[in-house]
């Protein structure tokens, strides 16, 4: 059997399985397991069971459940309403007024929470409602919360990033400092779109009804401290090199639950939900970790892999080209499959492909998450297009429409980290520097 035809047949073992409503991680391990029963001479119990431990008993991977049961902890406070007390004041004289507040949020919960979904809920629960009670377009609201949601995966501390470092065996450490920048900036394109599509729509802002003073500003701005103490808690800790990506999940953790007690909303009923809701969430991501795992090993062992690497080699693409072609394949791969299922599914055969290049693994760690960024507002399966339907009652095709334009905005964003690739290595290299 040649390559194309093994790869043909694992694909429709994969969507067979799939289609079929088998969880994805044992559809992964249901496709390792015809792979390596059927085309190749290793026994698959015994391998299927060391890799799964080997997956399951990552000393990396015990960031992934905190960092998620921080931002469950999160989403119970009033940390989203005080925020937007705190932002609202600052943005009313920016051309767009408070449309900004979606764009900031989303952009500083991002970086306490860890999740696109959970940062477009906990922002939109606030946002929304005030935004169309004073009169802001619902289409430009909803587009870019939807858009600015997606933040949630790129500035640290990122899930999807524990995911890829985990299976690329990069330093998640280093993951997370390098998606600062690409975040911030990615930030300011969304902000900039604001801008000017306030500009050409002076009619659909309404007038904000109070002129605040700046110490008026100053003041509401206490409502963001305890937002920037634990930004500060959980990036600091890693920046510093006082602690590792685990010790600082953990720290976020301590913190969350601090501030949730002195909001008052630490109660048995919120922290059981928490939990439990972190748990489940943990425990998919596991079982798609194994999986991919245990599909990897099985890779290996078909060879696949190391051909399909040749193969790409052999076409002589250009690293502008390849990068092209793998933008392409993962905005086509985003409309069928969520973020993690993607980035485990194709590092097994990309990886070598990538090295074989000479694309640093630290830099296409944060292209993937910014083109699986994407994904989350792209139908069929957009999470971030789910959440909002579920909050405004709109058809997913209506919401995907209105974000389109931010869509292109990550387009321009993948083009300018791969013209201008420093803008993911310099925070990291500082840190070499300074450790």
């Amino acid at each position: 059997m040649t390559d194309i035809e093994l790869f043909g047949l694992l694909l429709l073992v994969l969507f067979a399985l799939l289609g079929s409503g088998v969880w994805i991680g044992l559809a992964l391990l249901g496709v390792a397991v015809v792979a390596m029963v059927f085309f190749t001479t290793r026994p698959s119990g015994d391998a299927m069971a060391t890799t799964i431990w080997g997956a399951s008993s990552s000393w990396t991977l015990t960031a992934l459940p905190l960092f998620i049961w921080m931002g469950e902890i999160l989403f119970r406070t009033k940390l989203s309403e005080d925020m937007f007390k705190g932002l609202a004041p600052w943005m009313t004289r920016l051309p767009g007024r408070l449309l900004h507040t979606n764009v900031v949020g989303c952009a500083i919960f991002a970086a306490i929470s860890g999740s696109s979904a959970a940062t477009c809920a906990t922002i939109g629960k606030i946002t929304l409602p005030e935004l169309k009670s004073r009169g802001y377009p619902e289409d430009i609201s909803v587009g870019t919360l939807a858009g600015s949601g997606t933040l949630g995966l790129l500035i640290p501390p990122s899930i999807i990033m524990i995911v890829y470092g985990v299976a690329a065996e990069v330093s998640i450490a280093k993951l997370f400092i390098a998606g600062v920048i690409p975040g911030i900036m990615l930030a300011l394109l969304f902000s900039g779109y604001v801008v000017v599509w306030a500009l050409f729509n002076k009619g659909k802002i309404p007038e904000e009804k109070h002129h605040y003073t700046f110490l008026e500003r100053i003041h509401a701005s206490r409502n963001l401290i305890p937002a920037v103490i634990l930004i500060g808690i959980v990036l600091g800790s890693i920046y510093t090199g006082l602690a590792t990506a685990t010790e600082s999940a953990a720290l976020g953790v301590v913190g969350a639950l601090a501030l949730s007690a002195v909001q008052g909303s630490l109660k048995r009923e919120n922290f059981v939900t928490a939990l439990l809701g972190a748990t489940r969430l943990s425990c998919m991501i596991a079982l798609i970790l194994a999986g991919a795992q245990f599909l990897t090993l099985a890779m290996g062992f078909t060879g696949l892999p190391r051909h399909v690497a040749e193969w790409i080699d052999g076409m002589h693409l250009s690293p502008y080209m390849l990068i092209f072609a793998l933008t392409l394949f993962y905005i086509v791969l985003g409309c069928f499959l969520d973020g993690i299922s993607m980035v485990v599914l194709t590092m097994a055969v990309l990886l070598p492909t990538v090295q074989k290049a000479g694309l640093d693994p630290l830099w296409f760690g944060i292209f993937i998450v910014l083109v699986v960024e994407m994904a989350q507002i792209t139908p069929p399966v957009g999470f971030n297009l789910f959440v909002l339907q579920g909050m405004t009652g709109r058809q997913i095709t209506w919401i995907a429409w209105h974000t389109m334009p931010l869509f292109f905005l990550m387009c321009v964003a993948v083009a300018l980290v791969t013209v201008f690739p420093q803008i993911v290595s310099f925070l990291p290299d500082q840190m070499m520097v300074r450790h």
